[in-house]
C-alpha cells in the first residue's frame, strides 16, 4: 500500500514493518504523515495476518519530532486553529499505544519530542548505541503534546528532562531509566527488533493481544488516559495563547531556516 511519508512491508512471519520515511528532515512528523499513520494502523489492526509491528525511521534518525517548518509556514493562531493540529499530533503519537497488537520501536537514531513520545508509546524498544532521546519543547516555548514521560520515570527525572529541554539523553542513560529495553550496535537495531517481533508473532495472538489490553488497562485504572487528556488540554491552552519565545523561534525558521532557529534556541538557553 503506497504512502507518501511511510513505507510498509508485511513479512511472511506476520511481522509488519513501518518506516517513517522523511529522511531529509529527520523523519519529522507533518500532518500528512500523522494521518497516514492513523490510516495504516487501522489497516494493520484489521489484517489478521499482522501479528506484531516494528516501527523505525529511514536514514539516520528515528524521528526528530513534529515538523516545525510546517508550523512556521501555517502560523496557526488561537485555540480554535490549534485544536485540530494538536489532536492529530496526539492521536499520531498514541497510535501504537492504542494499537491492539504488540509494537516494537527500532530506534536507529535521534528520537526527540514527538518522536520520543511515539517511541514511548510502543510496547518495546531496541535502540542504537548512538541514539539520543529527549523532550526539547520548552526550550523553544512549546508544550508537551503527550505527557507520557512521567509514567515511565520518577517525577524528579521527568521534571528535569522536561524543564531543561533535555535533547541529548544517551542510549545508555535511556536504558538505565527503563525508557528502552536494549541497546545494540547501530547495524543490529532493526535485526534485533525483527528477531523479537518474530518471537512475539509465534505467540497465540488472542492471548498476546488481550494481555496487552490488560497491561494498558492497568495504566488507565491508575488514571493515565485522563492525565494525558488533561495535559493535552493544557498544551492546547499554551499554544493557543502563544509564547513569545515560540513566535520568535518560528519567525527565524521562516526567515533564516531551521538550523539558524536551533542555534538561536540553544544560544538563549545556554546550549542546555
Amino acid at each position: 500500500m503506497p504512502y507518501e511519508n511511510l513505507l510498509y512491508e508485511l513479512r511472511e512471519n506476520g511481522v509488519g514493518v513501518v518506516t517513517l520515511n522523511r529522511p531529509r528532515c529527520a523523519n519529522a512528523m507533518n500532518q500528512a504523515m500523522l494521518h497516514e499513520l492513523s490510516d495504516l494502523c487501522r489497516y494493520m489492526e484489521n489484517d489478521d495476518s499482522v501479528r506484531c509491528v516494528v516501527i523505525t525511521g529511514a536514514g539516520a534518525a528515528f524521528s526528530g519530532g513534529f515538523d516545525l517548518k510546517d508550523q512556521a509556514i501555517a502560523q496557526p493562531q488561537g485555540v480554535a486553529q490549534w485544536v485540530p493540529l494538536l489532536e492529530a499530533d496526539f492521536n499520531g503519537i498514541m497510535s501504537f499505544w492504542n494499537f491492539p497488537k504488540p509494537c516494537i520501536a527500532a530506534v536507529n537514531g535521534p528520537a526527540l519530542a514527538g518522536g520520543f513520545e511515539l517511541m514511548l508509546g510502543c510496547d518495546l524498544a531496541v535502540a542504537s548505541e548512538f541514539a539520543i532521546f529527549g523532550e526539547p519543547e520548552l526550550k523553544f516555548g512549546a508544550g508537551i503534546v503527550a505527557m507520557l514521560l512521567p509514567w515511565f520515570v520518577g517525577p524528579k527525572v521527568a521534571r528535569e528532562m522536561i524543564y531543561t529541554g533535555e535533547d541529548n539523553l544517551s542510549a545508555a542513560r535511556a536504558l538505565s531509566l527503563g525508557l528502552v529495553n536494549k541497546v545494540v550496535p547501530a547495524d543490529q537495531v532493526l535485526p534485533e527488533a525483527l528477531q523479537w517481533a518474530a518471537r512475539l508473532a509465534h505467540m497465540d495472538p488472542m492471548v498476546l493481544n488481550r494481555t496487552k489490553l490488560a497491561i494498558n488497562r492497568t495504566y488507565e485504572i491508575m488514571g493515565m488516559r485522563d492525565a494525558l487528556r488533561s495535559a493535552l488540554d493544557i498544551d492546547i491552552m499554551i499554544e493557543g495563547e502563544g509564547s513569545s519565545v515560540k513566535r520568535d523561534f518560528l519567525r527565524i525558521i521562516r526567515e533564516q531556516g531551521l538550523q539558524e532557529a536551533l542555534r538561536w534556541r540553544d544560544g538563549r538557553s545556554g546550549g542546555a
